[in-house]
Formats: structure tokens, C-alpha cells, sequence
């Protein structure tokens, strides 16, 4: 049997009143998804351990099967991966956002959705004046890039930008870890010395940044400018075992998604990265074309892990109508798509279905809460649930799973 996971990140929600009290993905109309519910069995998942916060790059490690203590180093070793940086041994790796300031808070966390072609010029910019030997900003996608500090510290205290919108920036800057200020690991700088550094490169991108003419030009325009850096989820290069040699039934297996953390797991996990023209990790991602590569993939391998970013960008901006869109997409453009492809398949496909934390609109940031999911495969034995929901599916046949449960269970098939 093949499979497949359909991850829709940060599509969890709250009850909201002005959908009657409803959490969006009950309101929403989702056929498909309410259909694997009903034909599949369903359950809750804690994707994030209790000493982790809840990013993306811990629940969908943990999604795929992996412990966390043993294997979490952090988001920026994650984009590194998906970037091709091939990391060395004394490297800290940082994923540094592009992101807007004014009056001294957070406005956003991705300068006013920056496109690929913008954010990799102020990255190339940045690094002309403030790279050298020790420190090197490595352009990614949109506002998601790279910063490798050679001999740095991880035992830093970084704020994810996303978290804190509205908030006071400086309240916010690099901490060491108590207990780590002065200490030195073997051919590192301390956790003092690597907050210090990473600061005064987050007061330089201010200066530097508002000069450069695009944001000049966004500033006439009466447009948000991409005012400064923000380097966050530093590590090291990570240690991890393949897919293939945890899971016996997978031989070969793909990563779909716009989003470099995303393929740097999927990288570190021994999958293929696919990119897809036209995916921008955004509410105009292409559909079809990650649905269609999620399909063509699993004709020749038995694993694919297909992510859609939608859902939690939308969340990010508090937009409920844009996340209901996302949601209502996701259903007609993804799961149906590829539900209709394979269900009659000679070698069965097993489909699961799942968000990796909830982003809610009326909060804009991830919280640690179960997720729902659900399990279907043509000769699967279904359970009483018969929608998709946070609430449904916690009455489901698995009830809740912790953490790489999920992989365990869903490999069974």
C-alpha cells in the first residue's frame, strides 16, 4: 500500500462568533474532507512535546514520526537543506525573515508578503554590507532566508516573529539561555557573544534597509516597507534517519511544498524535493499543480508528504474569509482531486489528512493545541465520525495520539 499525508498547516481553528460559534473548518463547506472522516477513522494528535513552542518545524517533524529531543535542532538547519546550503560542523544556521517595523513594534513577519525575486535582492544587498568570513546571508523564498553564523552559539533566546505581531520589537531582541552567557562549547563563540552579534546585525539591517530603493519605492508608494532582518530558530546540522530505513514499506517518497522548512525535513528525511511551479505557499498557491505532482509522485514512489501553507499565512493576518477560502480550497483543489485519482488504484493508496498545529485568526499565531486528523484506504473499517472537525474528530476510533504515534499507526496499512 502507498500513502500519502495531506497537510494543511495551521488550519485548526477556534470557535469564532461570527461563524455562529462554529470553528472554520465547521463552518466551511468540505465535502471531501467530511467524506474521508466519514469512510475513514478519525482522531486527535499532539504534535507539539511540552518543552517545544509550536512551530511548524516541531509538529511536522513530529508528524512524520521523528522525537524531537533526539533530532530537533532548530528552523534554521531546516531552510539551510531546502537552500542547498550544505551545512558544516561549526555552523549556526538561522532562519532570518525579511519583516516590517513602525513605531517600534512587529507589524508583520514577511515585509509585506515579499515575492521571491524582492526578498532575494535585499538578501544579496544585506550580505554585500554586512557579510564576511564569519557571517553570510543566504537568500530562500519570499521573506524566508538564511543566516550562518560561523562559530556561534544555539543556546540563544530567539522571538519568532509571527508570534509576537503588535509587540515591541526591542523587548524582543536575542537572549542568551540562563546558565549558557559565558560558557563555550569546543570551537564556539558563548551564547553572550552570539546575542550580541545577532543584534547589532538586526540594528545594521535597519539602517541599511530603508535606503535600499526598493523600499524607497514602497515608501512613495505609501506601501510597508521590509524594514528589518529577524533571525530566529537557530541550530546545527542535524542528525536524522531517513524515512525509508524507520518505515520498511517505504522505498522512495517525495516532499511537496513551498516552504523551504518543509523540504529541509523533507531533505534530512531522505525524500525527493518536488517543487512545483507557480506554488507560493500563499492562497494563490497552484492547486492543481501540487495536486497533480502529489499524484504523478505516488505512481513511482510509496511515500509522499504533501503540505499546503495557505491556511496559516491566512491565520498569520488575521483574515477569517481569506482562511475560509484557504480551507474551502483545500478541500475542492487537493483532496478531492487526489481522492478521485487513487480510490480505484490496484495498489491502494492509504490518505491521511491533517493540520499540523492551529494558527487562529482572532489570536494570528500558533498555539499548542491537538490537531484533527483523519486515516482512509479503499478496505479501511470506518468509525462513527462522520465530519472533519476539531470537535468530531476527538470522538474518533484513535482517540489521541502523542507525537510520531501518528506515523506508527498510519504505517500499519
Amino acid at each position: 500500500m502507498k500513502h500519502i499525508i495531506i497537510l494543511g498547516d495551521g488550519m485548526a481553528d477556534h470557535r469564532i462568533e461570527r461563524l455562529g460559534g462554529k470553528t472554520l473548518l465547521q463552518y466551511a463547506e468540505t465535502p471531501y474532507m467530511d467524506m474521508l472522516a466519514r469512510e475513514g477513522r478519525t482522531g486527535r494528535l499532539i504534535t507539539i512535546p511540552d518543552n517545544f513552542h509550536p512551530g511548524s518545524e516541531v509538529a511536522n517533524t513530529a508528524i512524520l514520526g521523528y522525537n524531537l529531543d533526539k533530532v530537533y535542532e532548530g528552523r534554521g538547519p531546516l531552510e539551510a537543506a531546502s537552500i542547498g546550503y550544505e551545512m558544516q560542523k561549526e555552523d549556526l544556521a538561522l532562519r532570518c525573515n525579511i519583516i516590517t517595523l513602525c513605531n517600534g513594534k512587529i507589524v508583520n513577519h514577511h515585509g509585506g508578503h515579499l515575492k521571491t525575486e524582492e526578498g532575494g535582492m535585499l538578501t544579496d544587498y544585506l550580505d554585500r554590507h554586512l557579510g564576511n568570513e564569519k557571517i553570510r546571508f543566504i537568500k530562500g523564498t519570499q521573506y524566508r532566508h538564511l543566516l550562518i553564523v560561523k562559530g556561534g552559539s544555539k543556546h540563544i533566546e530567539c522571538a519568532p516573529p509571527h508570534d509576537h505581531p503588535e509587540e515591541q520589537w526591542k523587548g524582543l531582541l536575542v537572549r542568551p539561555e540562563r546558565g549558557w552567557e559565558n560558557r563555550h562549547e569546543e570551537g564556539r563563540m558563548s551564547a553572550a557573544e552570539t546575542a550580541e552579534l545577532l543584534n547589532g546585525l538586526i540594528l545594521k539591517s535597519q539602517e541599511l534597509l530603508p535606503q535600499h530603493p526598493f523600499n524607497i519605492g514602497r515608501k512613495t508608494a505609501g506601501k510597508v516597507m521590509a524594514n528589518s532582518i529577524w533571525p530566529w530558530g537557530g541550530g546545527y546540522r542535524p542528525q536524522m534517519e531517513t524515512i525509508a530505513d524507520k518505515y520498511a514499506q517505504v522505498k522512495t517518497g517525495s516532499v511537496i511544498s513551498a516552504v523551504d522548512l518543509i523540504r529541509g525535513i523533507g531533505h534530512y528525511a531522505g525524500l525527493k524535493i518536488i517543487k512545483v511551479d507557480g506554488a507560493t505557499g500563499l492562497a494563490n498557491t497552484n492547486y492543481e499543480g501540487k495536486a497533480e505532482a502529489a499524484v504523478e509522485a505516488l505512481k513511482s514512489d510509496d511515500f509522499v508528504f504533501l503540505h499546503i501553507e495557505a491556511s496559516d499565512e491566512a491565520g498569520h493576518d488575521g483574515d477569517l474569509e481569506l482562511k475560509l477560502q484557504t480551507i474551502r480550497n483545500l478541500d475542492s483543489r487537493i483532496v478531492g482531486p487526489i481522492y478521485n485519482k487513487v480510490k480505484e488504484w490496484h495498489e491502494p493508496v492509504c490518505i491521511a489528512l491533517l493540520p499540523d498545529h492551529p494558527t487562529p485568526v482572532e489570536i494570528r499565531t500558533h498555539v499548542k493545541e491537538p490537531v484533527p486528523f483523519a486515516i482512509w484506504h479503499p478496505h479501511i473499517e470506518p468509525d462513527s465520525v462522520c465530519a472533519f472537525d476539531e470537535e468530531s474528530c476527538g470522538k474518533g476510533s484513535y482517540g489521541m495520539l502523542y507525537m510520531e504515534q501518528f506515523m506508527d499507526e498510519f504505517m500499519k496499512y
